[in-house]
């Protein structure tokens, strides 16, 4: 049998432990379910930083301040963002936050509301 690649960074040295399977390179879990799932969907399984599945048009909050690049400025922990797009990519996210416009986040920085 051979296992699927990790869905969040397409490592192919997945293993499995006891009833998940875990990504060796960026530690992530999931279970074969929801991979099989996600396939059958043919979308994307994007979780945020409690492990609570989005959905594109959620709304989220930063749960750490993030500093903008090319700006003096940052987004701050709490910021509500509504009406999220998932993606494909190490940013996982695409967003417009207010005050600042467009911007890609990584899910692992934001908790679903």
């Amino acid at each position: 049998m051979t296992l699927p690649p990790c869905p969040q960074c397409s490592s192919a040295y997945t293993y499995e432990d006891r009833d998940f399977l875990v990504c060796p390179e960026c530690g992530h879990e999931w279970s074969p379910d929801e991979a099989a799932a996600a396939e059958e969907e043919g979308g994307l399984v994007i979780h945020d930083a409690n492990g609570t599945r989005l959905a594109d048009g959620d709304t989220v909050v930063l749960i750490k301040d993030l500093k903008v690049r090319g700006s003096s400025n940052s987004v701050k922990v709490g910021t509500k963002v509504k009406n999220i797009r998932l993606v494909d990519g190490d940013h996982d996210i695409d967003c417009k936050i207010p005050g600042f416009g467009a911007m890609r986040l990584k899910s692992e920085f934001v908790r679903k509301a």
